[in-house]
C-alpha cells in the first residue's frame, strides 16, 4: 500500500462527508507519516513500512474492541467501524495452511530440531508482516509436537 492511496481515500471520505471513515484513514496516514519520520524516510516511505503500520494500527484497534466495556455499545460500534475501514487497506495475510506450507517447504531442517524458540526466531524474520504472529505460533506448535 502506498501512502498516496491512503491520502486519496482520506480526501474522498472528506468530499463524501463521511467523518468516521475520514477519521479512521486520517489516523492511518498520521501513523504512517510518523513512522516515516522516525525511520528517516519522510519523503519516500516504502510500501512495506506502510503495510506494517496499518497492521500495527489494526492490532491496536482490535485490542480496543476486545477490552471495550459491555456497557459502552456506542464506543464498541465506533471501534468496529474503524477496524473495518482499516482492514480495507491492510495487506492480505497468509492463513494457517499457507504458513504451514511455507514452513514445511523452506524451514524443514529447522523444524527437525524441535527447538520452538529457534524456529520462531528464524521464521518470524521471513514471515513478519506476511502472516499474523499468533497464526505462525500455532502452526509451529502443531509442527513441533
Amino acid at each position: 500500500m502506498r501512502l498516496e492511496i491512503l491520502q486519496k481515500a482520506m480526501i474522498d471520505a472528506m468530499k463524501a462527508k463521511d467523518k468516521s471513515r475520514k477519521d479512521s484513514i486520517s489516523s492511518l496516514v498520521s501513523a504512517v507519516k510518523k513512522a516515516g519520520i522516525d525511520a528517516g524516510c519522510r519523503e519516500d516511505i516504502p510500501e512495506a513500512m506502510v503495510d506494517q503500520v496499518i497492521l500495527k494500527e489494526m492490532k491496536t484497534v482490535k485490542e480496543q474492541i476486545d477490552t471495550c466495556p459491555a456497557d459502552r455499545p456506542e464506543l464498541l460500534k465506533e471501534y468496529k467501524a474503524r477496524y473495518e475501514v482499516m482492514s480495507e487497506f491492510a495487506p492480505r495475510l497468509l492463513d494457517a495452511d499457507e504458513v504451514k506450507a511455507i514452513l514445511t517447504e523452506k524451514f524443514s531442517e529447522i523444524l527437525a530440531t524441535k527447538n520452538k524458540g529457534m524456529i520462531m526466531k528464524t521464521v518470524m524474520a521471513e514471515l513478519k508482516g506476511k502472516a499474523d504472529g499468533k497464526v505462525i505460533n500455532q502452526v509451529v506448535a502443531e509442527l513441533t509436537k
